[in-house]
């Protein structure tokens, strides 16, 4: 099955009440990980590269680890560029096999925002590519996203119908109360999704597909494996799943997973090396971190996107 783009597993998964799983690559081991799982549970996938991904295994690279998951599994995937930085990022996706890029002008003025995603929308339908772009900021940092708390920003519904309708970009991410990377949340703090906004904002775009960024949940146990086996994470709290869930079941289309498959792979080579510290065979300790990743995407599917049993 050849690459495809999100518009018919959007619309699939906004009609159905559940969501797609966008999990970022980066290795083999990682590619393997997450469309064995979605094979087995027969779950649509979106594969993404951030800029941090591109520049460590190459685009080139990864591409070929897509088209090697095409001809293993019989599920839909997409890939897609995640948090493109401007146009010429995004051209060059597009232009390389991506069936789906993000810009992220977030950052920008309203303006600036509208202009650039439309540039890219543009030249990505030319190229039978489809579009994300991103209204209000997250806070938090994954790779070149760098936000500080006090310059997130929820999103606006009053500004969304004007910029969808000039954009003409196909799906729109929104700040609710997600944050990126691992380290979202103190203990003690009570992380909630303004699902308000969210309902407003499906008001506003009736049967548009929204995306959730930074919707990684940091499962305490790979937190618990990392640290009693040398690590030093920070205790953290994630969004709680019942919660992304709930916006699964609305609008949402798109959640972006990334931050717990690097915990999962981290904790499963940290174990296995605790195990048997005498190994030195790649194979040996990436088979085990891999199987983590494996199981979070298991989980994720059933538990968080409800997208198991919808290819």
């Amino acid at each position: 099955m050849p690459l495809v783009t999100t518009t018919e597993m959007f619309k699939k998964a906004y009609d159905g009440g559940y969501a797609v799983g966008a999990f970022n690559v980066n290795n083999m081991e990682i590619v393997q990980a997450i469309t064995e799982a979605a094979n087995e549970l027969h779950s649509p996938v979106i594969l993404q590269a951030s800029a941090g991904a591109r520049k460590y295994a190459q685009q080139a690279y990864l591409m070929k680890l897509v088209e090697a998951a095409l001809e293993v599994t019989d599920i839909p995937i997409a890939m897609h560029l995640d948090h493109g930085a401007d146009f010429e990022i995004c051209k060059s996706c597009v232009d390389g096999g991506f069936s789906s890029v993000m810009i992220d002008a977030s950052s920008q003025p309203f303006e600036e925002n509208v202009a650039v995603s439309k540039k890219v929308a543009d030249y990505a339908h030319e190229h039978g590519a489809v579009v994300e772009a991103e209204l209000g900021t997250l806070a938090g940092v994954e790779d070149d996203v760098n936000v500080a708390d006090d310059k997130a920003m929820y999103t606006d519904p009053d500004q969304v119908e004007e910029f969808v309708k000039r954009t003409g970009v196909d799906s729109l991410a929104i700040a609710i109360g997600t944050s990126h990377g691992a380290y979202k949340f103190k203990p003690g703090q009570n992380p909630k999704l303004r699902l308000d906004i969210l309902e407003e904002v499906a008001k506003r775009l009736p049967g548009f597909p929204i995306v959730l960024h930074g919707s990684s949940s940091v499962p305490q146990e790979y937190v618990k494996i990392i640290n009693e086996h040398g690590g030093a994470l920070k205790d953290a709290i994630g969004i709680p799943e019942d919660q992304l869930r709930e916006a699964a079941k609305g609008a949402v289309c798109k959640i972006n997973i990334d931050s717990d498959l690097r915990l999962g792979m981290t904790a499963g080579i940290r174990e296995h090396f605790e195990a048997h510290p005498d190994h030195f065979d790649p194979r040996q300790y990436l088979t085990d971190g891999r199987q983590y990743v494996k199981d979070i995407v298991h989980h994720k599917i059933i538990n968080v996107l409800g997208s198991d049993n919808k290819a």
